[in-house]
């Protein structure tokens, strides 16, 4: 097994070479490689995804890449893998707004699945950068961090992510309809990995999706759960695709309830 905190360290260091790289060109013109109605694919994107699985490979060269820019078909069945957003909220940043992250997590493979053992979420704009590993608690810039201890969805921020797909939308409207009343604030952010590490960090009180890609939760997922709240995602199907409930462990059972009264995501409860 890989050391933990080499593997952190590299994570670490891969996630701050890609940030520098988004924060000297956050203001430039973008080159864009393909575009839909509801995404973005930017040559930055490649780009950054090249500078991480570079630096990991220096450190690690025998642990594949999973990644939302290119997925190494024996990262599906090696005992390790590093699991790799480069650009987690592309539109955002395309767009020249500060709310985007780099996304790195290490994975091992157990008999159950995958399991998360180090992650790392880096904001290159705000200059902050949360971390965890299996046998470690969480931290912002190396300062130790815990969920929030607000009990009541009356006190909540929840926030909440939509994929593109008709689907998604289905499922999760009549949710944001009834948590809207509920919750002291909604919030709609655009980076998933942000939204987990905000939730670990207790800026947020919860966050929830369908239709989430891997590669956009991997990291975050262990860092809520390593600075004491719940992170719990079921599988969509194939293409790495989930839906996911986090939160500080206090609204679990009063969100889970909402959730199952508007009908949304499949998800065990």
């Amino acid at each position: 097994m890989p050391s933990l905190p080499s593997a952190l360290a590299a994570a670490t260091a891969a996630a701050s070479r890609a940030g520098d790289l988004m924060r000297a060109n956050l203001s430039r013109p973008k080159k864009v490689n393909e575009a839909t109605l509801h995404d973005i694919k930017l040559d930055l994107d490649v780009r950054c995804q090249r500078l991480i699985t570079q630096s990991l490979a220096k450190a690690f060269p025998a642990i594949p890449v999973l990644g939302e820019e290119g997925i190494d078909p024996v990262a599906e069945k090696a005992p390790f893998r590093w699991v790799v957003d480069p650009i987690d909220g592309t539109v955002n940043f395309a767009r020249g707004i500060p709310h985007a992250s780099v996304s790195i997590a290490l994975q091992q493979s157990t008999p159950s699945g995958f399991q998360t053992v180090v992650g790392v979420v880096h904001d290159p704009f705000m200059r902050e950068t949360w971390t965890a590993t299996l046998r470690s608690a969480a931290r912002r810039n190396g300062k130790v961090i815990h969920v929030s201890s607000r009990p009541r969805l009356a006190e909540a921020v929840v926030s909440v992510g939509f994929a593109k797909s008709s689907q998604s939308l289905e499922q999760l409207l009549p949710l944001f309809a009834a948590l809207t009343p509920k919750v002291c604030k909604l919030r709609l952010m655009g980076s998933a990995a942000l939204a987990l590490a905000y939730v670990a960090d207790g800026r947020f009180d919860a966050y929830i999706e369908a239709g989430i890609r891997l590669w956009d939760v991997a990291a975050g997922g262990l860092i809520i759960q390593r600075a004491g709240g719940v992170f719990d995602i079921q599988s969509l199907g194939q293409g790495h695709r989930y839906s996911l409930v986090s939160n500080n462990s206090l609204l679990d059972r009063p969100l889970r309830r909402v959730i199952r009264s508007a009908m949304t995501f499949p998800l065990a409860t």
